[in-house]
């Protein structure tokens, strides 16, 4: 290859050199390990394949080779200081390495890499020498027989420089490491001379030669099928490829230098020549960071990213950018690595705003923070020492990081007092455990607490993965920690990190497993406690856990998905009522889980049909747009500013996530988006992964609120499905097709209607004597001398219906009283009396009435002189009740006439 070869063009023709070779060209895996949870990052090639090289899994084919993204800036793993000073650290770089899972071994392995060097990269041999381990003859005599390189070329090494194990005990072997020599002209001595450290001869391949298994007790075992893992630094091959000694010369780095100098007017070299590289190298590993779903915290991955990149934006600062400088640099490294990594063109919008973002508000703290240092330190002399209180009164009440006071203060010749600062963050924690303690919360609430202040933030994995290792930190049972759970026992398992998420805005926890050979624990629910400690609840069902125990987790894929289309769904449904019902509408409570949504929002009054209809049709056409669901990084007030919509009773920081869904033409928030908000739930990629929003509930919460009800995906489709099978067996008994049902029923509904007027009219003339005789009863009217009575019992007829067949009666006899006793289907009576118009001032309904009651075994009764009504518990007695109506008539007529004669 020429010195123009790209470090594209080499990444490409080392992946095909052994695609070609029978090796399956297998992509990155996430910077964050999700199969190794002693690591913070990916530090080395072979990190994705660690559990096929123990035998935990399956090898994905005899061989393999990747390129693959590592990041060294914390742990133990840490490059970061020497970053920007040194030729060849980074905090981000690229490993090249072949694999083979018991396919080949050292007689295959080192003639590949030798023709891949000195032919497919045309490396001269004379610049090439290596390394074995000092037992390892076998190598040596391989490499001799390949290279014919004499023995001064073929140094043994006798230390662990060259012996590789991948932890105190498990898989271990010898290793082969190739370098180049730079020349006379570059200081520093071969591999295992006085002058190795210096820049002259570089590694640049190291061939791993698994072949034992490394026992407790300190022996080794042959392993049954030796393994091969190699790793070659992209960086610096291409640098040996492209005539330099210098990683930072290389296209790519002198591409994104290139564009710091241009954006800045600062030249590469001289005193801001550390400046340009700190920031070219920290951005890549920045950008990929968010790329893999890392966002800036002040704990765990998040702290190292946000150190990361506040020391490139510091040397953005020391460079005079006055305005932030890392967002509009990643156009450059979209340029340089966007087509191998496509993950920083579908990461664009989040990585630039969480870029700028940071730096923005950074640059806030780092003046202040920069000014309040050189009052603090404007005496101190080199050598001289910051007391830890001054640092820690820095960091607590401004802001500004002890990290960044240790760098900017290092410049100066001037030291911190570490210790000092810890006792003075340990004093303000027994503040806070003293505030809390004394708050009235319940001891379990204070253990999460103690526990949230040891142990720091759960790192959460959950939105890029649903599966990963975990080593568990803590134990509870019965509100208390232990040391093991046994197996029946129910309890919570913390771990340092999770794929299950913690129930909160809504949302309910994951479900799922946590396992290890020998051991299941079946997690019902995941609660997130003081807004950073996951706890996983459930049953030991096999097995036993202690702490530092190292576990596999798998969320319930099933749960997860069906709460996530839900709560996708719920985002889709509240810009819907907004936009049905008004901009009053503001979200009340909500519950997402698998198999419903339950959304409460304000409005004052019942939703019509047709208002339904629209937001679920509104809601579904997002759904069936099928748009992406983008996640970005901004300040609340930022968020706001672009439409977005914070969620009821939900605490924000100075960062939050914001989740955007959908597009549409009338919106008046960012980039046309139909839905943005505040929120850090779990949701689907895109919202044509939802299916359906079904809307089968609305109802009154409380004054002011309402309550919908939905179903998405399955559920949705189960429940259309219940309701066609109902139109299905409607029609059957209808005995007509699916589509008339509505029309057979309004026929019959027509028809049912006619049928009970004719009944009821059927029943009055019955009730009425109209058509024969009553209960066998004799001709109804009665002549009582002056007054005629009109006297039935009717059976059937409501009670309701009693006051129409008097006001009928009363109509017949023209003149008189009708009283009629209807007697319901459990005995009991109701009595109606009439008077007509010309005989109230004789007769009183309403005495006429009580008169019938009082036999009926009831009390009192009302109305009006011409009707009453009154009722009674005996309905057998209805003819008895008449009888008294009759007679206190006749009493009355007779004593009428008396006082006539007189």
């Amino acid at each position: 290859m020429s010195e123009s070869t790209g470090v594209n063009e080499i990444r490409t023709a080392f992946l095909e050199y052994f695609g070609k070779r029978d090796h399956e060209i297998v992509p990155s895996a996430p910077l964050v390990p999700h199969n190794d949870p002693t690591l913070m990052f990916v530090n080395a090639g072979m990190v994705p394949f660690k559990n096929v090289f123990t035998g935990a899994e399956k090898a994905p084919s005899p061989r393999a080779v990747s390129s693959q993204k590592c990041v060294r800036a914390g742990g133990k793993h840490n490059d970061l200081d020497n970053v920007g000073y040194t030729a060849r650290h980074h905090t981000f770089f690229e490993m090249l390495g072949n694999f083979s899972f018991g396919d080949y071994f050292k007689e295959e392995a080192i003639p590949l890499a030798w023709e891949l060097l000195t032919k497919g990269f045309g490396l001269p041999p004379e610049k090439l020498l290596v390394t074995v381990y000092g037992e390892d003859k076998e190598a040596a005599k391989i490499w001799k027989k390949v290279t014919g390189f004499p023995d001064s070329k073929i140094i043994p090494i006798s230390t662990s420089d060259n012996f590789w194990s991948m932890g105190e005990v498990g898989p271990c072997g010898p290793c082969s490491e190739i370098f180049y020599d730079h020349g006379e002209g570059i200081q520093g001595g071969p591999p295992g001379s006085p002058d190795e450290d210096g820049d002259r001869f570089v590694e640049i391949w190291n061939l791993v030669f698994m072949q034992f298994d490394q026992q407790e007790d300190g022996s080794r075992k042959d392993l049954p099928r030796p393994s091969i893992d190699t790793g070659m630094g992209l960086e610096r091959i291409a640098a040996v490829l492209q005539g330099t000694h210098d990683n930072y010369e290389i296209d790519l780095f002198r591409h994104l230098i290139e564009a710091s100098v241009e954006l800045t007017g600062k030249p590469a070299e001289g005193k801001d020549r550390a400046s340009h590289r700190i920031i070219a190298d920290h951005l890549r590993s920045a950008s990929f960071l968010i790329a893999d779903g890392v966002l800036p915290s002040n704990e765990g991955r998040g702290y190292v990213l946000r150190r990361i990149m506040r020391r490139a934006m510091r040397h953005a600062h020391l460079l005079g950018a006055e305005e932030p400088l890392l967002y509009r640099l990643f156009p450059a490294l979209e340029k340089e690595m966007g087509r191998p990594y496509p993950e920083l063109i579908r990461g664009q919008g989040l990585i630039t705003e969480t870029l700028k973002l940071e730096e923005t508000r950074f640059r806030e703290t780092l003046d202040r923070g920069l000014k309040l240092l050189d009052e603090a330190s404007g005496d101190l002399k080199p050598g001289a020492t910051l007391p830890g209180d001054v640092a820690f009164k820095l960091y607590d009440t401004y802001g500004f990081p002890f990290d960044l006071t240790a760098d900017a203060l290092k410049e100066r010749g001037i030291g911190v007092d570490t210790e000092g600062f810890a006792k003075a963050m340990e004093r303000q924690r027994a503040e806070a455990r003293k505030s809390w303690s004394g708050s009235g919360e319940s001891a379990t609430e204070t253990l999460w607490f103690e526990l949230t202040e040891e142990l720091g933030a759960t790192e959460f994995l959950g939105y890029e993965n649903e599966s990963a290792s975990g080593e568990i930190v803590a134990l509870i049972k019965d509100g208390k920690r232990v040391e093991t759970l046994e197996q029946g026992d129910r309890g919570s398992v913390i771990l340092n990190q999770t794929p299950f998420y913690g129930e909160s805005g809504g949302q309910v926890g994951d479900r799922g497993s946590i396992f290890a050979p020998g051991t299941l624990f079946e997690v019902d629910d995941t609660q997130k406690k003081l807004g950073r400690l996951f706890v996983h609840q459930g049953k030991l069902e096999k097995g036993s856990l202690k702490l530092g125990d190292m576990v596999e987790l798998e969320v319930d894929h099933d749960f997860r998905a069906g709460s996530r289309a839900h709560h996708s769904a719920t985002h889709l449904l509240h810009e819907a009522l907004r936009r049905v019902l008004g901009t009053h509408v503001a979200q009340k409570g909500s519950l997402v889980e698998p198999g419903r949504l339950r959304f409460d929002f304000s409005h004052q009054k019942p939703m019509t049909h047709e208002q339904i209809e629209e937001v679920e049709a509104l809601a579904n056409r997002m759904i069936l747009q099928n748009s992406a669901v983008e996640t970005h990084l901004m300040s609340p007030d930022e968020a706001i500013e672009k439409g977005a919509l914070a969620l009821f009773g939900e605490k924000y920081g100075d960062e939050v996530r914001v989740v955007s869904m959908g597009t549409i033409d009338d919106s008046e928030k960012a980039d046309h988006a139909y839905s943005i908000e505040l929120c850090g739930g779990t949701h689907v990629g895109h919202t044509g992964e939802i299916g359906i929003m079904k809307i089968v509930a609305e109802s009154a919460v409380g004054s002011g609120t309402r309550r919908i009800e939905a179903l998405t995906g399955e559920p949705a489709r189960d429940y259309l499905n219940a309701q066609d099978e109902k139109v299905r067996e409607a029609a059957e008994l209808l005995k007509v097709g699916p589509d008339d049902v509505i029309t057979r029923i309004a026929a019959l509904v027509d028809e049912r209607r006619k049928l009970e007027r004719q009944l009821a009219e059927a029943k009055r003339e019955l009730a009425l004597g109209g058509g024969g005789q009553a209960n066998g009863d004799a001709d109804a009217i009665q002549d009582l001398g002056n007054v005629k009575l009109l006297a039935r019992t009717a059976h059937g007829v409501p009670a309701k219906e009693l006051r129409g067949l008097v006001d009928e009666g009363k109509k017949r006899i023209g003149s008189g009283v009708v009283a009629i006793v209807g007697v319901s289907e459990d005995g009991k009576a109701s009595i109606v009396v009439g008077v007509t118009e010309d005989l109230t001032g004789e007769f009183n309904a309403v005495d006429l009435a009580k008169a019938g009651a009082s036999v009926l075994g009831g009390k009192g009764g009302g109305g009006r002189p011409d009707m009453a009504q009154a009722g009674g518990a005996d309905g057998a007695k209805a003819d008895e009740a008449l009888a008294a109506i009759a007679a206190q008539l006749s009493g009355s007529a007779a004593s009428n006439l008396a006082e006539t004669t007189a």
